[in-house]
């Protein structure tokens, strides 16, 4: 059965007491804002932490609490939010820019903990944020997942919209879900396109719009010319940190699909997040591209 534009509201999975106090480390994208609405319609009043340059909130004092910090202060975040009485933390939202170690402020805490983070940082995006949740949950801050939150925005298994993948399609998606889960066990990209059955571009550390760009690009190149179809596919990293960066897509993705010239788009079920859900679904019908959540165990 096709899933509807409106989705009902599922129940979070992590149990938020009425004391609980929530604050959200919100980045880029629509990710921040609908853990946001979803902690409102939950009946609590949620802290959003801004990083300048990334997230784009603006106040609202009747719903939430807003503040506005530099990516380079984030080391000493911690000890305001344990005096604001915060209980629980959720990062939601893209990142881009990794300032230099030597611009960051830290706290004293947070440079004993240096040589850790140093590693991890090195190491990639996900062993870093795995250390950092550590280092959060070691000072009694329990760090959730926006899944947790937000459950009705992970992507069910089955199609979501009125076009559905043929037969080529599906060998593009295992062709593309083979190169994106080999990309994520080198911690590099959740992504990849195949087209023809055969993966042609990984998403690097672009993202996912510059793995789009990069296809309308390579459209014209001469082993390309004239193919058609073909589709995005993207997925959670093998042993990745859950609580933090799922892949997600939204609007401006199937925009950007439509304008490379694929078919549709593939998710992970359970493991990635469909972003403004019915407006990404209606978009998705409207120019003709398919959206289907494909199970965790799917192999080409």
């Amino acid at each position: 059965m096709r899933m509807t534009a409106a989705r009902n509201r599922l129940s979070p999975t992590v149990p938020l007491g009425p004391g609980s106090r929530v604050a959200i480390i919100a980045g880029s994208g629509m990710l921040p804002h609908s853990v946001a609405e979803a902690l409102c319609a939950m009946g609590h009043r949620p802290l959003v932490v801004a990083i300048e340059g990334e997230a784009q909130f603006e106040r609202a004092p009747e719903r939430y609490d807003l503040w506005s910090i530099k990516l380079e202060h984030v080391g000493t975040l911690l000890l305001k939010l344990k005096r604001q009485g915060v209980t629980h933390l959720v990062m939601a939202g893209g990142v881009k820019r990794r300032p230099p170690i030597r611009s960051l402020r830290m706290t004293p805490g947070v440079l004993l903990f240096l040589p850790k983070l140093l590693w991890a940082y090195a190491r990639g995006d996900d062993d870093l944020l795995s250390t950092l949740i550590r280092y959060v949950e070691s000072h009694g801050i329990h760090v959730v997942g926006a899944h947790e939150v937000a459950p009705e925005l992970l992507a069910p298994n089955q199609v979501l919209t009125k076009a559905k993948p043929t037969a080529a399609d599906e060998k593009d998606i295992s062709a593309a879900l083979e190169a994106a889960r080999a990309i994520g066990r080198l911690d590099i990209g959740q992504a990849a396109i195949a087209i023809g059955g055969r993966a042609i571009a990984l998403e690097g550390i672009e993202g996912t719009d510059g793995l789009l760009a990069r296809t309308i690009e390579l459209r014209s190149h001469g082993r390309l010319a004239g193919k058609t179809r073909g589709v995005l596919v993207k997925c959670a990293k093998p042993g990745q940190e859950t609580r933090a960066d799922l892949p997600a897509i939204g609007p401006q993705t199937v925009r950007d699909a439509h304008a490379a010239g694929l078919a549709g788009i593939a998710v992970e079920a359970g493991r990635s997040f469909i972003l403004e859900t019915g407006e990404t679904i209606r978009l998705a019908d409207e120019l003709g591209l398919f959206i289907i959540g494909y199970e965790k165990g799917r192999e080409k």
